[in-house]
């Protein structure tokens, strides 16, 4: 089969990809084809920051993943929103921007992934960034990557963050400064009020290059090979399978699922595993997809006794967008999860934060499906640095079926223990003095749930992802990693991984921001450059 050929094959548009297919092809010499499996990002829904809601469950834009039944979770299927479309999750994420804490890079590094310490990758944080609030040795101004402080926030975040306090937390003002622990507002990766994802930041601006050719609607089926040397992609578009040639290398920035799901149908991964579905074996790597790692999150949800939140009628909504059409203002410009935190309790095994907090000015529930009557606020809760280890496996050796996903959430005991510390923290900041006037009944855990075993219960019934999966293609020094420092993947020449599959261990944050990160240092390294 003949087909076009290019310098690089990038698969995947999202967080990762098109920061690649930006940086790559800012040298006219280099031929850079950028494959993304979803659509344009078209919707006016994903550009209005407030449009998040719009967004849950629509399979234009979402791949609507699912588990496989959780043991430890009442064999529940949970639901995985994944962006399948321009900008992947970036486009449909909320807009948070945290990259975890100092010490989560220098683990990175302890663990074998040299050259990725704090001190190397924050270079990289404000090389992507134009931060609103200016420069500093924090942050960078400049960057394809918007980054502002919200510019409507609902009274209710406001009371989250005073009763946060004066619950003994500390304001913190920049979750990516000196230190991370304490409460305050999210910063948003929005430009004058709008999404920025990284198709709108970086790919948009490279798009006239003649050099650069993006293909949208087109299905990864498998990387091709001459022998262990990578050769380029066979994709699938508009019924009809075609092939992309790279002349120098295939990169992988399909995510935590689908690049390890690449990986194993072309003949990369445990050799049993493959041969049981009857692919040839290019690289025997047992841990490929593998070390799967994710945020479980449980919602603490209260009924407020003011009509302030954002549970709003459809006349309401009407008069939100109407507004931000002809002002761009208003709760338009919200990312819903307008505060925060980060907080360490005893159970933390080291000087970080363990539990990252989300304040949500609405009621929450089964990430946003379930619309309950009323006005309400929610705090999410999430243990940042699971112990459970899942994996990605695949399902059959058809591109098109979804894989396995077995994120075995609270497979390790010591997480469920952290979640039972995050719904109590919760519940001591919404009975702080400055939730008085808005408190009503709690939904959830629900007034009843005292003692352990009905909080264990609940968090079985109604724990969910906050959105994080990492891990499946492993960087590190040691031959069982997936990839090397350098991303390259072992046992095969020509073919690299930049994504958040390659984190060999979950940040303590929001993972939009690592895996920017990422995908800049991996076009440093194909250029030969370094930052310093």
């Amino acid at each position: 089969m003949r087909g076009e050929h290019y310098d690089y094959v990038i698969v995947g548009a999202g967080s990762a990809g098109c920061v690649l297919a930006n940086r790559l092809s800012a040298d006219p010499r280099v031929r850079v084809l950028l494959l993304e499996a979803g659509g344009a990002d078209t919707s006016p829904y994903i550009h209005m920051p407030g449009g998040l809601s719009r967004l849950v469950g629509n399979p234009r834009i979402d791949w609507q993943y699912h588990t496989e039944p959780e043991p430890q979770l009442l064999g529940r299927r949970l639901y995985w929103p994944r962006g399948r479309v321009l900008g992947g999750s970036s486009s449909i994420n909320a807009m948070c921007y945290t990259r975890g804490h100092r010490l989560d890079y220098d683990e990175w590094a302890a663990l074998g992934a040299s050259g990725w310490d704090y001190a190397s990758v924050l270079p990289l944080f404000r090389k992507a960034e134009d931060q609103a609030r200016g420069a500093s040795a924090y942050h960078g101004v400049g960057g394809p990557l918007a980054v502002e402080d919200l510019r409507f926030r609902n009274p209710l975040s406001s009371v989250f963050v005073a009763a946060s306090v004066a619950r003994g937390l500390r304001e913190n003002e920049d979750f990516n400064g000196p230190e991370q622990a304490g409460v305050g507002f999210y910063q948003v990766t929005q430009r004058a009020g709008r999404r920025c994802s990284t198709a709108v930041g970086y790919l948009r601006p490279a798009l006239p290059r003649p050099n650069l050719r993006v293909r949208t609607r087109c299905v990864a089926a498998r990387i091709l090979f001459s022998g262990t040397r990578t050769t380029g992609i066979e994709y699938q578009h508009a019924g009809g399978a075609r092939i992309a040639h790279a002349e120098r290398e295939v990169l992988l920035a399909a995510g935590a699922i689908a690049s390890p799901q690449l990986l194993l149908l072309s003949g990369i991964g445990p050799p049993d595993e493959l041969r049981a579905l009857g692919i040839a074996v290019v690289a025997a790597r047992a841990e490929v997809g593998a070390n799967l790692q994710d945020h479980l999150d449980f919602c603490t949800l209260n009924k407020c006794t003011q009509p302030v939140s954002y549970d709003l009628n459809a006349w309401q909504e009407l008069a939100v967008g109407l507004r931000y059409l002809l002002t761009r203002s208003g709760p338009g410009v919200t990312n819903v999860a307008e505060a925060g935190g980060f907080l360490r309790t005893q159970l933390a095994p080291d000087a970080r934060p363990d539990i990252q907090l989300h304040f949500v000015p609405a009621q929450l529930d089964d990430h946003g499906r379930n619309r309950l009557g009323g006005h309400g606020f929610t705090v999410h809760a999430c243990g940042l640095r699971p112990r459970s280890r899942g994996r990605i496996m695949l399902r059959s050796s058809r591109p098109q079926d979804p894989p396995r996903i077995c994120a075995a959430y609270l497979s390790e005991p010591s997480d469920l223990e952290v979640l039972l510390e995050g719904i109590r923290w919760s519940r001591d900041i919404i009975g702080a003095a400055p939730f008085a006037a808005y408190r009503g009944a709690e939904v959830f855990p629900g007034d009843g749930a005292v003692s352990r075993a009905q909080l264990v219960e609940v968090i079985r019934r109604k724990a969910e992802t906050i959105y994080h999966p990492v891990g499946t293609c492993r960087m590190g020094s040691d031959a069982q990693a997936v990839v090397d420092c350098e991303l390259k993947v072992r046992g095969v020449d020509g073919l690299r991984v930049a994504d958040a599959s390659v984190m060999p261990r979950l940040i303590g944050g929001n993972t939009n921001a690592p895996t920017i990160m990422i995908a800049e240092r991996a076009a440093e390294l194909l250029a030969g450059r370094t930052s310093t």
